[in-house]
């Protein structure tokens, strides 16, 4: 055997006890699972596949068995672990992926450089990166209005809204889950989870029965709101920009998606307390510019559609036309705000706040003490784009980047030939939901369509379905749910989802013969 490989192999050992140890902290757990993964990725069972000469000089190499294939799955499945255990390791996420995405092209461009194919090399990198720089930029308009409505208090007066009414326990049950169904639809099902999710802490307070499968209510509901809007979720958002479906078309998931949301919901309403949670008074507090924002960002949602279907233009550039009108609508924020200061007297020894007014009161010191003054918080869009996620920004660049490296590698052809090609679509398409309950659901779908499978229209509609709402199943599934464990801590955890994850799946069945039922016309 190479010295070389052999002393690659002696690291891989290392690295890959050392990283079960990381994730398990017991050492016979490293024993039972690194022997797995070492078959899977060591150089050494490759050295009969690293003659290359008789390969076309001018034809993409097939690495899946070369040294390089190898540690590039090696390295993309270790960052994946890690940044699924971003809660344990407390490592943010896009730290490991960027990291494996760029050694993996590094691995590429060596061997392709070895074999004066630099050229090629490079043009494969450059595609992943333009498939990532245009959903980059439509994330990053889509996020930067969510940051400015969250600025001038439209969530938060959504969330007084609901605190103020009353409702009973059931019926914020299915206020928050129908809310997080339509909301999702046109923002992420993140910031919809954590949205409903601070609605149902603060009137469940005193029922943490009412709080659990509301939250569990909230996941399914945010995750089967996305799946039929082509900008509610990244997997739609990924199938959109890829052309494989049209615009219009997402919406035929609309009715399966519905049913995927209210078999587990109608179930779970049986064991949803039947008490009335004490009511919460608070004014609503939304900021001038709230409801001008929010038809600025339906606006760009209609530009970003008309781009693609009219002009046969990127999604992205109709989004960052978008982006234009709410920075114009910041100019105008900024040069009309000292027309809004006022001077309101109150009485300071009872001061109460009209919150309803669009005005924040500060009290001024040269003003007499019966006075007070409002102003408006300022409003700067440049503030808006900084405050971005940039953590699943560049956890996305990793991904994409790295299943492009993947692909150009070959295994994605050869995964695409055993999951496409040798069992029927359609099961090959639930067993894709499956796995993203596991697995990121935006890093399922873009292998699927980075293996171009040669299916119908009407099975991409379901793989899209089955992607985006099969991370349900379990609470690590979807973003969704990682939040909800996050701000719920103690109340929604894994094991609590995990025991209604057979109802869930009841949906997931349901939903899938929904499409089918309806939709046969696209088969």
């Amino acid at each position: 055997m190479n010295f070389a490989v052999f002393l690659t192999d002696v690291l891989l050992i290392l690295i890959v006890f050392g990283s079960v140890f990381l994730i398990n902290k017991t050492p016979s757990m490293c024993l039972k699972y690194s022997p797995v993964l070492l078959s899977m990725f060591l150089p050494s069972l490759a050295m009969a596949n690293e003659e290359m000469s008789a390969l076309m000089p001018n034809q993409p190499l097939d690495l899946t068995q070369h040294w390089a294939g190898y540690l590039a799955l090696f390295v993309f499945a270790v960052a994946y672990i890690l940044a699924m255990t971003e809660e344990v390791t407390e490592l943010k996420k896009s730290k490991p992926m960027v990291f494996a995405a760029s050694l993996i092209w590094i691995f590429i461009a060596i061997v392709y450089a070895n074999g004066g194919m630099s050229e090629q090399a490079g043009l494969a990198f450059r595609a992943s990166l333009e498939g990532y720089a245009e959903l980059f930029l439509f994330i990053m308009v889509s996020m930067t209005y969510l940051n400015a409505m969250e600025d001038r208090g439209v969530f938060d007066s959504l969330r007084v809204w609901l605190l103020s009414k009353n409702f009973t326990y059931r019926q914020l049950f299915w206020i928050t889950g129908f809310q997080s169904f339509f909301i999702s639809s046109g923002c992420n099902n993140l910031t919809t989870a954590l949205l409903m999710g601070s609605v149902i802490l603060a009137m469940g307070k005193d029922s943490p029965r009412f709080v659990t499968l509301s939250c569990i209510n909230v996941v399914v509901a945010s995750n089967a709101g996305g799946s039929f809007s082509p900008f509610g979720d990244i997997t739609t958002l990924l199938v959109w920009q890829k052309g494989v479906v049209p615009f219009a078309d997402f919406f035929a998931l609309l009715i399966p998606a519905i049913v995927n949301f209210v078999i587990p919901a109608a179930i779970m309403n049986f064991f949803i307390p039947k008490e009335r949670p004490a009511a919460v008074m608070e004014a609503q507090t939304m900021q001038r510019g709230g409801w001008v924002i929010i038809f600025l960002f339906v606006l760009t949602i209609i530009t970003s559609a008309c781009f693609e279907n009219f002009l046969s233009l990127p999604p992205a550039a109709g989004m960052m036309l978008g982006l234009t009108y709410l920075k114009f609508f910041s100019y105008y924020l900024q040069k009309t705000r000292d027309n809004y200061l006022k001077l309101t007297p109150i009485d300071l020894e009872g001061v109460k706040i009209d919150y309803s007014d669009p005005m924040r009161y500060i009290e001024q010191p040269h003003l007499e003490s019966n006075q007070t003054q409002a102003q408006e918080l300022p409003f700067d869009i440049f503030q808006k784009v900084a405050n971005l996620e940039w953590d699943t920004l560049l956890f996305f660049y990793g991904v994409m980047v790295g299943v492009g490296g993947l692909s150009f590698i070959g295994y994605l052809g050869v995964a695409s030939q055993h999951l496409y090609g040798t069992i029927d679509p359609t099961l090959a398409n639930i067993l894709v939901g499956i796995a993203s309950a596991f697995v990121d659901n935006g890093t399922i779908m873009l292998s699927v369509l980075t293996m171009s499978p040669d299916i119908s229209q009407g099975q991409w509609l379901l793989v899209t379905l089955t992607a985006g709402v099969g991370g349900s199943m379990l609470a690590i599934g979807s973003a969704a749910g990682v939040g909800l464990m996050g701000q719920a801590k103690g109340i929604y955890t894994f094991t609590s989802h995990l025991k209604w994850t057979p109802v869930i799946a009841l949906g997931y069945a349901g939903s899938i013969a929904a499409h089918f039922l309806i939709n046969g016309r696209y088969f």
